[in-house]
């Protein structure tokens, strides 16, 4: 297996273990589009051991926060955190699934109260299945598995 060359960041957050074709949804939830001044490094589809491929994420200048780990969690729940200083890992951990996200996801069900007009949060409970992620909505308790549709980006 060949190995893929990447140059390293001076510093900035490196996201490792993304499932494969995820990337372009943790750039969406770290808010980067066309146009920001981050610099950024995405490689998709990269061969892993332990994931068979996956996909990598390096962000120059930018320290994540812990509302966009809960995001990041949602989708790619295996996921390595690396903070870097000074070309160098100082905090690398692995992030950690939320029992509850609140304005994180929509629900599907279009008739579920936190669909209507009143001003209620969304709320989730979350729960790892074998074959992923999976969210029950506490109101109506509507159950998604294919989170990376209803996540809000913003």
């Amino acid at each position: 297996m060949k190995e893929l060359a990447v140059s390293k960041i001076k510093e900035g957050t490196v996201i490792d273990h993304i499932n494969a074709g995820k990337a372009l949804l943790v750039l969406k939830i770290l808010r980067i589009i066309s146009g920001s001044r981050e610099r950024v490094l995405m490689a998709m589809n990269v061969p892993s051991r332990k994931m068979g491929t996956k996909d990598i994420v390096k962000v120059e200048g930018k320290f994540i926060s812990e509302e966009e780990l809960n995001r990041i969690a949602l989708i790619a729940p295996r996921a390595t955190i690396n903070l870097i200083k000074d070309y160098e890992i100082y905090k690398k951990f692995k992030v950690v699934l939320p029992e509850t996200v609140e304005g994180v996801l929509t629900c599907p069900n279009r008739y579920c109260i936190t669909n209507s007009q009143e001003p209620i949060l969304r709320k989730f409970h979350v729960t790892m299945m074998d074959d992923g992620v999976v969210a029950r909505c506490h109101y109506c308790g509507r159950k998604i598995k294919e989170l990376d549709k209803y996540v809000i980006s913003t």
